[in-house]
């Protein structure tokens, strides 16, 4: 009977000790995640196989991701910097379930997904673009053009946010030719079959590195997409970690001011042919574009 006693005493406060201490784990470890990565000087990226965000090449990681990645850590002590490539859609559940300890892969803040992840301020607003035929001398500056315009025949891709802003900017939407994919719209440009194609600006600039189809193809401008509250509505896309890594992503967010700061960030962005006007506005952060869903 004394036995019995004992071991139930026992085993009450050890299991009272091991839920104390494994709460002091979890909270410890959220609490120094930026200490401990600027202590090993190490971190795991996930990034999902996609020019131009990030992908594996021969020489390893590449890709705006990666780069821009390296270009704010690296001063901090951050040397060793492993990517894990995986499907877009498995990004964020590997994430939260610690896989990987942050995403750099051209992940845009919305609303929905500030409610699971906290992001860091974005470094890339990625707005509306048309792609047309070199020497069609189309005047498509804004969808207005097109719209005012039956002649031209605009193509978007179904269920994709640009068609969905040309709709909203006054392009009816029985004009708008809607293909299944971007394969489908820049083969249908090449032949012929439509006038323009609009897409978003990263889309084109990639499209347009492909020297098979630069030297046919080229981005209308000036461009000016559709506009709200007077300002080209663009995707914001910025660096994810946890929850429970705020501090991280602070850390994080006082290195990418420095470097956009001494140019680094325009750099970077210029080496995959994003010019200034994709450079994310400093007044544009993910606490606004967030709002209540904040951390």
């Amino acid at each position: 009977m004394n036995l019995g006693g004992t071991g139930r005493g026992t085993a009450v406060r050890l299991a009272v000790a091991m839920a104390l201490t494994c709460d002091g784990v979890s909270r410890a470890n959220a609490q120094s995640i930026d200490r401990k990565v600027l202590r090993d000087g190490k971190i795991t990226i996930g990034i999902h196989n996609q020019a131009l965000w990030g992908y594996k090449n021969t020489d390893g990681s590449v890709g705006l991701g990666p780069d821009i990645i390296r270009a704010v850590l690296g001063p901090m002590g951050v040397k060793q910097i492993d990517f894990v490539v995986m499907d877009f859609d498995a990004l964020i559940p590997s994430l939260l379930s610690r896989r990987i300890d942050a995403v750099a892969s051209g992940l845009a803040i919305t609303p929905q997904r500030c409610q699971q992840v906290v992001f860091s301020n974005p470094d890339l607003a990625i707005g509306d673009a048309v792609l047309v035929r070199k020497g069609t001398l189309l005047n498509v500056h804004k969808f207005a053009d097109v719209a005012k315009n039956p002649a031209v025949c605009m193509a978007g891709g179904r269920g994709s946010s640009v068609t969905e802003q040309a709709v909203s900017a006054g392009i009816p939407k029985d004009r708008i030719v809607l293909l299944k994919d971007l394969e489908s719209s820049v083969g249908a440009l090449l032949a012929g079959r439509i006038d323009a194609d609009a897409e978003l600006s990263a889309t084109v600039i990639n499209v347009l590195r492909d020297p098979k189809v630069s030297d046919k193809l080229e981005r209308a401008t000036p461009f000016t997409g559709l506009v709200a509250n007077g300002r080209p509505v663009a995707n914001y896309a910025a660096i994810a970690f946890r929850p429970e890594d705020v501090q991280l992503r602070d850390v994080y967010n006082s290195g990418l001011t420095k470097r956009r700061v001494d140019g680094t960030v325009k750099h970077v962005f210029a080496k995959y042919g994003f010019s200034e006007a994709e450079v994310a506005p400093e007044d544009v952060t993910a606490k606004k574009i967030c709002g209540a869903s904040y951390r």
